[in-house]
């Protein structure tokens, strides 16, 4: 239930993120999210990309150090208290949540999508489905 997400180390510099961006537009690499998160001398890109194996393999080959992780693609219903409703699936099957970021998607305007890193993505995507939550499939990532 899982889907991947690639995560990049780029230097905390101007124009690194324009190199990083360069590279996979000009391979035809679309990015479904993105999250950058920063020290004083790096940053770590963290991408949901329409084609990770080719994603994967252009930044290794433009010199880029990468890693994939695999974390929750959720719809959230886009309603006062939606994602409060899917926290609270999440605090009942005691799934930290170590962090999070919101995508663009699709034409299904009655919800919001968000990324979500726990420890355990397998127990945590149980507990959102048999809620009746619905999580996106790396598939559907293509067409989102």
């Amino acid at each position: 239930m899982s889907i991947k997400q690639i995560s990049v180390f780029v230097e905390n510099r101007p124009g690194a993120l324009y190199g990083l961006t360069g590279v996979l537009a000009q391979n035809q690499i679309d990015m479904r999210a993105l999250n950058l998160s920063e020290t004083s001398d790096f940053g770590i890109a963290r991408i949901i990309a329409s084609d990770v194996y080719k994603a994967t393999t252009v930044l290794k080959d433009a010199g880029y150090v990468n890693s994939i992780t695999p974390v929750l693609a959720v719809a959230i219903p886009d309603v006062p208290g939606g994602l409060n409703r899917v926290l609270q699936v999440l605090a009942d099957a005691q799934e930290n949540v170590e962090y999070m970021y919101a995508f663009l998607g699709g034409k299904d305007v009655d919800h919001a999508y968000m990324i979500f890193r726990v420890a355990d993505p397998e127990k945590a995507a149980k507990a959102l489905s048999a809620r009746g939550i619905k999580l996106v499939e790396q598939e559907e990532m293509e067409n989102l």
